[in-house]
């Protein structure tokens, strides 16, 4: 563990890669913290736009996916719904291939000088996986967060919503705590501050991978060179 977190550190301060452009920015307004239920009822997400995943492989119609951010001192709250029809994923513990199955995902990253960024994913049985992802000769790694418990583990709340017995959606609503972010640089959530970032989904109701994603990628969600920028107001 302690030759993976200095490994960790030497990446962060010795690499120099250069920050790539981007034409999408999303400007996050800020927030009083609130409690998350899952369903995005609280009224501090009336403040914020909505915004929609572009579909990136066809097989399936009617998916549409969606999501909001908000922060505040504290961290970083991320809403998503998205259409559905069944619940594809046996996952239930954490930590599992939850990309396999159906999945809600967020890649924050932070400081895009630097190839490390932090990847999470949620399904719709609550489980997740959390990383920090070095990202070197073109190979992504993952690792989990030093000490990811009490505090700095991110909250969670996930409904899957029904009429008459049918499943019609999914929704996932998260808080991610600012010490999460630990060793990555550029991290203070003030006005004017710029992180890249993606959102993206993935759906296999057809049986084979169906991809989402806001600011849109070629093979992989790791093409951190393709993120968009979120700017926090």
């Amino acid at each position: 563990m302690k030759k993976n977190i200095f490994l960790l550190y030497a990446i962060l301060f010795f690499y120099n890669a250069q920050a790539a452009s981007f034409t999408d920015t999303l400007k996050i307004k800020k927030t009083a913290d609130f409690q998350l239920d899952g369903a995005g009822t609280n009224i501090q997400w009336d403040s914020a736009a909505w915004v929609n995943l572009i579909q990136l492989d066809s097989g399936i119609r009617g998916y549409d996916t969606k999501f909001k951010v908000l922060y505040s001192d504290a961290g970083v709250y991320v809403f998503f719904t998205g259409n559905d029809k069944k619940v594809t994923s046996t996952f239930t513990k954490d930590f599992d291939n939850l990309f396999t199955a159906d999945v809600f995902e967020v890649f924050f990253h932070p400081a895009p000088k630097m190839p490390i960024y932090l990847e999470y994913e949620v399904n719709a049985l609550n489980a997740e996986l959390v990383l920090l992802v070095p990202h070197l000769d073109k190979k992504a790694m993952g690792w989990t967060p030093w000490h990811y418990e009490g505090k700095r583990k991110v909250v969670k709340k996930v409904q899957v919503h029904e009429v008459n017995n049918e499943m019609y959606k999914w929704t996932a609503e998260l808080f991610f705590p600012i010490s999460l972010f630990g060793p990555l640089q550029n991290t203070e959530l003030k006005k004017g501050v710029c992180w890249n970032a993606n959102f993206y989904r993935l759906d296999y109701d057809a049986g084979k991978m169906i991809k989402f994603a806001w600011s849109p990628v070629n093979a992989s969600f790791h093409e951190y060179d393709k993120y968009g920028v979120i700017q926090f107001n």
